[in-house]
């Protein structure tokens, strides 16, 4: 299912490119002072605390013949907000209301589509009349932001929310865009040279699809293949196999063809839903294996490690819980992440790999209904209540999901740029637990509830991921 459509809409040179490249994390649409610079629209996948959407940058809308470049743009852009499920109307806080500003108030009016009015450049105390001028417009309260600085987003968190957070029945445990168990199940393994990553993926198609052989980094490109895997009950079930070119300590890595080779392989990280770390057993765990299994959670990606070559490998039961112990240590972010054994060779512990993948991407996926969440949150909080840091008490008050994959929650509450590290943890913690959420990446922000804005993350910090 298309993720919902937000259209930027507004005269030239009011900030629409800019917040465009803010929303979508990088910057893509041309910026500069002169007015015109953008004349077709373009999308972008964008993420404000949580929620995701495709953002459309605009060319400025302009009274000109429909004939002329700037009367074709014009057109552009009323197309685009027919299309869109909200149009953001950006204007000027710090010049006011234009006549043109008018005019397109009273063409947005005319359309279907509902209106956000905000208030661009809305940095100072200067720009609050400008703001409150848009109230003549008759298309709600304006908020203030400034795409520049990022100040403002918190608010428009709140006023695009309803409109591009996907619904959910009550009872139902995944995305609408994700619900369908016969979907492939994206699969990227990933490790370091010569772990055996394409060996074991022969040994899952049944064929030498994959070239192998002793020598480190054979594999350069990622490669997807599409497979079927018999289950348990005789059904097949999909999956998209990625192999990937095995990933050094980047001091090491010199050459132009293995830098891009890294890159493809970060590129396969991302794109999977689940990614196998596969390791040697005869060499056991060592940093860069850790390095690559954090890259895979600050990707959001479910995590499964795999010891490969186990067929071979000596003091199996010692060699096992010591990398359980230095896992634990060394990926606490991660807690409880699922270690298996396998052996490509022969193709032992395979189906137990696949099984486990299918259910991580069932947890990675799940969408908590309301009531469950807040049950178990109430629990949470008057199990263990927060901190009174200086004596002033924390208070939390309410949570949210805002996404699945992976879970993504956002947590209301006073005082919450004072909350703890540890709390933190120990609500994710207990989240995995009481919520059977399993080892995959939780993401959990806190929103000040009377912060008008600062940043995305109002409540202070990166979110907390685990």
């Amino acid at each position: 299912m298309p993720l919902p459509i937000v259209a930027i809409v507004g005269r030239p040179n009011v900030g629409k490119s800019t917040l465009f490249n803010r929303l979508v994390g990088r910057r893509v649409a041309l910026v500069d002072d002169r007015p015109g610079v953008t004349r077709d629209r373009r999308e972008g996948e964008a993420q404000l605390m949580g929620l995701d959407f495709t953002i459309m940058d605009t060319a400025g809308y302009e009274d000109e013949d429909p004939l002329s470049l700037p009367g074709r743009m014009r057109q552009q852009t009323e197309a685009a907000v027919r299309d869109a499920d909200v149009a953001l109307f950006l204007y000027d806080a710090r010049e006011g209301l234009t006549s043109l500003d008018e005019e397109i108030g009273r063409w947005l009016r005319s359309e279907n589509t509902p209106v956000i009015v905000a208030a661009n450049k809305a940095e100072g105390r200067g720009a609050e009349a400008g703001r409150l001028e848009a109230y003549k417009l008759g298309l709600g309260d304006p908020l203030a932001i400034s795409a520049e600085h990022g100040e403002g987003l918190a608010d428009l968190f709140d006023a695009l929310r309803p409109h591009v957070e996907r619904e959910v029945v009550e009872g139902d445990e995944l995305d609408a865009d994700v619900d369908d168990e016969h979907a492939p199940l994206k699969l990227a393994i990933v490790g370091r040279p010569n772990a055996g990553k394409s060996t074991l993926v022969n040994r899952m198609l049944g064929e030498e699809r994959m070239i192998t052989g002793p020598e480190a980094g054979i594999t350069r490109d990622s490669i997807t293949l599409d497979w079927q895997w018999i289950d348990d009950g005789g059904t097949p079930r999909a999956v998209q196999l990625v192999d990937t070119a095995g990933l050094r300590k980047r001091a090491k890595v010199e050459d132009k063809l293995e830098k891009l080779s890294a890159f493809d392989t970060r590129r396969a990280i991302d794109m999977a839903e689940v990614v196998v770390l596969l390791l040697d057993a005869t060499r056991g765990l060592e940093a860069q294996d850790l390095r690559i299994a954090d890259s895979v959670h600050e990707e959001g990606r479910a995590l499964i490690i795999a010891l490969n070559k186990w067929d071979v490998a000596e003091g199996a039961s010692a060699l096992f819980n010591g990398v359980k112990a230095a896992l634990e240590e060394g990926l606490s972010q991660l807690k409880g992440v699922t270690l298996l054994t396998v052996s490509a060779k022969s193709g032992k512990g395979i189906d137990v790999l696949l099984k486990a993948a299918f259910k991580l991407r069932e947890a990675w996926s799940r969408r908590v209904t309301t009531g469950e969440l807040n049950r178990w949150f109430e629990k949470a909080v008057d199990t263990n209540p927060p901190p009174a840091p200086g004596g002033k008490r924390v208070k939390l008050r309410y949570i949210t999901q805002v996404k699945s994959r992976p879970p993504s929650f956002v947590i209301f509450g006073t005082r919450v740029d004072q909350l703890p590290d540890s709390y933190q943890r120990y609500l994710i913690n207990s989240m995995r637990r009481d919520l059977k959420l399993g080892p995959v990446p939780l993401r959990l922000s806190m929103r000040a509830t009377k912060n008008p804005y600062h940043t995305a993350n109002p409540g202070g910090g990166r979110p907390a991921s685990r």
